[in-house]
């Protein structure tokens, strides 16, 4: 569905029946229904059914029985929940999801081009509070945009 890329960030608060509200430029974006699930560096993925489906093609095409295609799968698919938001743009974090991102009241939620992260606030500041240029020049040569 995504037609676009997602890019900004957003601070919102979890509501009494943990839920957050999913800024209105990236719902439009997502379609219907979409996939959250553990992200790297301690975030939640949101990911739109066709770039679910990319990530399920591509760890499909490997070696079943290697441990870090295995590993990645039991992570992905384990923790994955499809999803919407309701009719007011919230969605409800599941207990395990918020549990493994550190999410207790204040969430920040990035677009980071072809999907959506959800950070606890604390989580967010101590990554943004150690990025430094060398990290950004290390890592731009290393996917060669540099």
């Amino acid at each position: 569905m995504s037609s676009g890329i997602f890019s900004g960030g957003y601070s919102h608060n979890l509501d009494e029946k943990n839920r957050v509200i999913i800024p209105q430029k990236f719902r439009l974006k997502l379609g219907e229904k979409f996939i959250i699930t553990r992200g790297l560096n301690g975030c939640l993925w949101i990911l739109t059914d066709d770039m679910f489906r990319d990530l399920d093609q591509r760890l499909s095409t490997q070696p079943l029985l290697d441990e870090n295609v295995l590993f990645l799968q039991r992570v992905f698919y384990g923790y994955a929940v499809e999803t919407g938001t309701d009719p007011q743009g919230r969605v409800a974090l599941p207990a395990n999801l918020r549990e493994v991102a550190g999410i207790n009241k204040e969430v920040v939620i990035i677009g980071t081009g072809r999907m959506i992260e959800i950070w606890s606030k604390e989580r967010w500041e101590q990554f943004t509070a150690s990025i430094t240029d060398e990290d950004l020049s290390a890592s731009a040569k290393a996917v060669q945009l540099a």
